[in-house]
């Protein structure tokens, strides 16, 4: 906690001026350029904290100027109010926090007095409204960072003590299994609070800043700090740090005075270093960098002025960084100062709530420019879990114009860094009527924990999340069926099979299509079902299958498609057979074709009228016959049929002739 400068007087006078201006060019430029903010109710309290919980409600507590931390909130997005939540029994003000991986939120520290830290750690859990206290740390920790770990438990770091021994230098790791913690006794370090820490793609956490020389810490064991390199600009207190993609990082702002200078780091590199990019626009400090669902990264806030929190030179204008181009766009402005103790966090809906800031319990929301660009895709069923690398299904009637798919983790946000927040882009394949989707690879690029899932169409509007979870083999979807085959029986009937590949699966569920695009459920199998049968179909149909294995997290993907046509069904009876004797040998036939799914006709003669014998065949729609090396001066019957692959049709009329002498 700080006290904010003394010329509290030219505040109204400067938040006036910048809300003039900002106004006054948003006017001029339409929202889907620049997207919009609207007001939302003041809250009763001033969030310092705010957290995205999986129910996709968003928690908050404040603090600072002798408010206690221990009154924890709830904002309902959907209805605009606010409500209470159950309270630690301690200041958590000044505490870190991320998410376990199973939705609970890990809260470690908080606040005793300015710069003196509680040892305290305790899990809130969201479906309960319940607070479970922790063993205690080492010591006390007043802006501590948490960092949810590959395996699920959580990393803690940095944070004061006291006034007298300042920093605690003792990482420590929270272990969920055995209900306890870890210290990393060969990893002490003296960090800034609240510093910027990511989990890398090797597992290791990368500490990207605040201060210059940019580390890697890697948790086995008892601990090892590696250096990595030095950022470009220097110290960047009370900037942000983002891990916009799988092992890139981006730093922006921060510094006193303040920087608009970015600078990025590619982890996956065999040699990563600090690479200078586009700066913003403004320089600023105490600003929000956000996560959106297309990958590009929202700042909100901040002050342009030197000093702790200059309150004289707010930045109103939110900029919106592309990582594709690296370069920045201004957005509009923001109606109220966002500064130290300000937080921002990504909605399921796509918007971004920005709230906060010492004095300010007024909350906005902004609705990026993709909100104004055209309907937004659907989905319509997600799975509730899948764990790495797993195939899933996403029904979505938008299959056709989907572009992306993408994961946000959860915010967990205080003090100008979001400690929980990370983006993933799936890649999937359209399947008629949703998408076969590939979980992320593994659980350095996705610890295990809930996401916001997004599908995005070509113009890159998302659709409302999913809110999902991502776990061990307890939270996969079932795997996907395999060797699916189908078989005609007869005219009306077909028989599938398949290999059950998964062991966890409580259904299976078959769909069929006579389209091969627009599918329907047809059956609802038990678990370790391998055949069905399907009948009551139409003749001489082709018929396509897939089906998927189910359980209560969610749809494996699509299996492979089978396709078979049913039999074509009896041909109808020829009929109006007539027999014309045109020589002594030879007598022609002549009948209607009553049919349409023929193979051809079967010619059957007798000498006396009782028995007869098939003497030819002709092709199908052929409706003439020549009997030919007959005796002379004789009678002779004839009857004819249809047939094709099924059988063959009853026999027409019979019709005699005699030969000439």
């Amino acid at each position: 906690m700080r006290t904010t400068p003394a010329s509290r007087a030219w505040v109204p006078l400067a938040a006036a001026i910048g809300c003039l201006l900002g106004g006054l060019a948003d006017a001029q430029t339409p929202p889907s350029q620049v997207g919009e903010w609207a007001s939302v109710q003041t809250w009763p309290i001033v969030p310092i904290h705010l957290h995205l919980l999986p129910t996709g409600k968003v928690m908050l507590w404040p603090g600072d100027g002798g408010i206690s931390g221990n009154d924890p909130r709830v904002w309902d997005p959907a209805t605009d109010t606010v409500g209470t939540l159950a309270r630690p029994g301690r200041d958590i003000f000044c505490s870190g926090h991320s998410f376990l991986a199973d939705g609970r939120l890990l809260v470690t520290g908080g606040h005793i007095q300015n710069n003196v830290g509680l040892p305290s750690a305790s899990i809130y859990d969201p479906i309960t409204n319940a607070w479970t206290p922790l063993p205690a740390m080492n010591a006390g920790r007043w802006y501590p960072t948490n960092t949810t770990l590959a395996n699920g438990d959580v990393l803690v770091v940095s944070g004061n003590i006291d006034s007298t021994q300042g920093i605690n230098p003792l990482p420590q790791i929270w272990e969920s299994a055995s209900g306890g913690w870890r210290s990393l006794t060969t990893a002490q370090l003296k960090q800034p609070g609240y510093p910027f820490m990511h989990l890398g793609p090797n597992g290791g956490v990368f500490n990207s800043g605040p201060s210059q020389t940019t580390r890697t810490l890697d948790t086995s064991g008892t601990g090892t700090w590696r250096v990595v390199g030095n950022s470009s600009f220097g110290s960047r207190t009370y900037g942000s740090s983002v891990l916009y993609d799988e092992g890139t990082v981006v730093l922006v702002g921060g510094g006193d005075p303040p920087t608009n200078s970015v600078e990025v780091i590619d982890l996956n590199a065999t040699t990563p270093a600090w690479r200078t990019v586009s700066p913003m626009v403004h320089p600023r400090r105490q600003h929000n960098a956000t996560i959106l669902p297309d990958g590009k990264v929202l700042v909100t806030g901040g002050s342009s002025g030197a000093g702790f929190n200059n309150a004289t030179t707010p930045v109103y204008a939110a900029e919106l960084w592309d990582p594709v181009t690296e370069t920045w766009t201004t957005m509009a402005s923001a109606r109220s100062i966002r500064i130290y103790h300000s937080a921002a966090l990504l909605l399921p809906d796509g918007r971004v709530l920005s709230a906060g800031g010492n004095g300010h319990p007024e909350t906005e929301v902004f609705s990026p420019p993709y909100l104004f660009k055209g309907a937004r895709p659907t989905i319509g069923a997600a799975p509730r879990r899948f764990t790495w690398r797993q195939a899933f299904y996403l029904q979505t009637a938008s299959a056709s114009a989907i572009s992306q798919v993408t994961l946000v983790r959860l915010s967990s946000v205080t003090h100008a860094f979001n400690q929980n927040q990370r983006f993933n882009r799936l890649t999937f394949a359209r399947v008629p009527g949703g998408l076969n989707v590939t979980a992320p690879g593994g659980a350095t690029l996705a610890p295990p924990g809930h996401y916001l899932l997004f599908v995005l169409n070509g113009s890159a509007v998302p659709s409302v999340a999913s809110i999902v979870r991502i776990g061990t083999a307890a939270d996969a979807v079932p795997a996907t069926p395999t060797n699916l085959t189908a078989t005609a029986v007869g005219t009306t009937r077909i028989d599938l099979a398949w290999t059950d590949a998964s062991s966890n699966e409580t259904r299976f569920e078959v769909e069929r299509s006579a389209n091969g695009a627009a599918f329907q459920g047809v059956a609802h199998l038990a678990a370790g079902a391998t055949r069905h049968t399907d009948t009551g179909l139409a003749v001489a149909t082709r018929y396509t299958y897939r089906l998927r294995a189910v359980n209560d997290n969610g749809s494996s993907a699509t299996s492979s498609t089978a396709q078979v046509t049913t039999g074509a069904g009896l041909p109808a009876a020829p009929s109006n057979l007539t027999a014309t004797a045109v020589s002594s040998s030879r007598i022609d036939l002549a009948w209607t074709d009553n049919a349409s799914n023929e193979t051809g006709f079967r010619i059957e003669r007798s000498r006396d009228g009782d028995d007869f014998d098939e003497v030819g065949t002709v092709g199908a729609n052929v409706t003439a016959y020549a009997a030919t090396d007959l005796a002379h001066n004789r009678n002779y019957w004839f009857r004819v049929r249809a047939y094709n692959a099924t059988g063959s049709s009853a026999r027409s009329n019979v019709a005699r002739a005699k030969t000439r002498r």
